[in-house]
């Protein structure tokens, strides 16, 4: 190409000319950047027709546009972005403000047609947002015009470019603009019905509704406006989770009374498969004000609802405050053991429990070892079963002291292995040969290794990745 760039430089002006100008008669695409350059360049006022229409050409989709061309589609937009950057920067800030508005219609619009996973659009709407900002804050137009013109926007659309345009805006809007855009809002918001406990249905997060909702909490949070901001929240209470919400807005404010009684009335309105997180907040409350009994009693409830390890520390976090963890660790651990036993599919065969199922002890033997009592981990492991990734962490714990007790559990790995077949499986299985006989080794069971690799091969031998990985081990 530098010869190439030597030859053009010897070529006369005309020459050149005639070159792009015959290109450009069958290449769209310079085609259009050679009309923007030549309506861009010019002093005055800007052909806003062939930008529109270089806008609507550029983002068009030829038909339903897969992720695999989305990134040359998206260019072939950024191009044209390039040319109406450059019309701001030429001072052009009130035909920018028109065209970016036309340019972010047109690409939401297109969106229906491209797989856009890799999120080029995306960047393409943010960008667009941005210069429309960035032109609105330069040309100053009418802010109650902006303020419809936002708000419509805003409404409108199902990809957000404009989401929270009140407080993007607010330094373009001024006073009077955003007391046109709250106008706008609460008229639409009066339209909006209550939510209360029991009508979800997914109702909270319709399109409409939802942006709506996110206008008046934004002009709330605007105005510095807690009770506003309360009002706003409290018209959806369909959810446990709704009470929470609430509750943390007042306790950001330091409203730790308000708080509790919001957190109390959502504990009445969902008392069953009730948001944890709302059980945790009022249980926070109660240990604040001394009321202990009933910050315990909440949490017995969460660790009930969830009897894992994940809610055994929770539970020993609520009781470590008030001193009070042996005591009700003993209940924790006696709930646990009370719960229905399900041994797996294997049990009834007298084999070890460990299918890749997660049943059995497994909470018990996970918390046993994160309190490091390994002992009691293997005795509720061999009682009820855990899951294969406990058995084998068990197993490693047990090597050095016990290896006859880890070398049946490796065994019954290197099989399970072998049985998802595929090179990886085959080389972990492999892997862990090594390690039986490393420990076959320690247990003086030489004799008894080499039958038990050859059953392997014999078993296997038809197998011919695992085969070639056996002989190049020397087994």
């Amino acid at each position: 190409m530098e010869d190439v760039r030597a030859h053009l430089a010897g070529q006369s002006k005309d020459a050149l000319v005639e070159l792009l100008m015959s290109q450009a008669a069958t290449d769209a695409w310079l085609r259009d950047r050679l009309l923007l350059e030549t309506v861009g360049g010019r002093s005055g006022d800007v052909d806003l027709a062939t930008f529109r229409a270089a806008i609507d050409r550029a983002v068009e989709p030829n038909d339903y546009e897969d992720y695999r061309p989305a990134y040359a589609y998206a260019n072939d937009i950024e191009q044209v972005i390039d040319r109406i950057q450059a019309l701001l920067d030429d001072g052009h800030a009130e035909a920018v403000v028109e065209l970016a508005e036309h340019a972010i219609e047109a690409v939401e619009q297109a969106l229906g047609w491209i797989d856009d996973s890799d999120g080029y659009l995306g960047g393409v709407l943010e960008r667009l947002g941005d210069l429309h900002h960035t032109a609105c804050a330069q040309a100053r137009p009418d802010p109650q015009e902006l303020a419809e013109r936002l708000f419509r926007r805003e409404l409108g659309s199902d990809w957000e470019t404009f989401f929270g345009a009140a407080a993007t805006y607010a330094d373009v809007l001024g006073p009077k603009g955003l007391a046109a855009y709250r106008r706008l809002a609460e008229a639409e918001w009066a339209r909006v019905a209550p939510l209360r406990p029991g009508d979800a249905g997914g109702r909270s997060y319709e399109g409409k509704r939802f942006r709506v909702t996110e206008m008046m909490t934004t002009l709330a949070a605007l105005a510095g406006d807690v009770d506003e901001l309360i009002a706003v929240m409290s018209r959806d209470l369909s959810h446990a989770y709704d009470y929470v919400r609430i509750a943390e807005v007042c306790l950001q404010d330091g409203r730790h009374d308000q708080a509790l009684g919001w957190a109390e009335r959502g504990a009445a309105a969902f008392p069953q498969r009730t948001d944890p997180r709302l059980r945790q907040l009022l249980a926070e409350e109660y240990h604040r004000r001394g009321r202990h009994d009933e910050a315990m009693a909440l949490a017995w409830a969460m660790f009930t609802d969830r009897p894992t390890q994940e809610g055994y520390w929770g539970l020993k976090a609520h009781a470590d405050r008030i001193g009070g963890w042996p005591a009700w660790r003993d209940k924790a651990l006696a709930h646990l053991r009370s719960q229905p036993a399900d041994r797996g599919p294997d049990a009834g065969a007298g084999r070890r429990v460990w299918p890749g199922w997660s049943g059995g002890s497994s909470e018990l033997v996970r918390i046993f070892l994160w309190e490091g009592d390994n002992e009691t981990a293997w005795q509720e492991a061999t009682q009820g079963g855990c899951s294969e990734a406990l058995w084998m962490e068990l197993a490693a714990k047990r090597e050095a002291d016990h290896p006859e007790d880890a070398l049946p559990i490796y065994q019954d790995q290197v099989e399970r292995l072998i049985a998802q077949m595929g090179k990886q499986a085959y080389q972990q299985a492999v892997g862990l040969l090594r390690k039986v006989r490393e420990v076959m080794t320690r247990l003086g069971r030489e004799e008894e290794l080499a039958a038990y690799l050859a059953s392997v091969r014999a078993t296997h031998k038809r197998k011919r990745n695992l085969i070639k990985l056996l002989d190049a081990a020397g087994w």
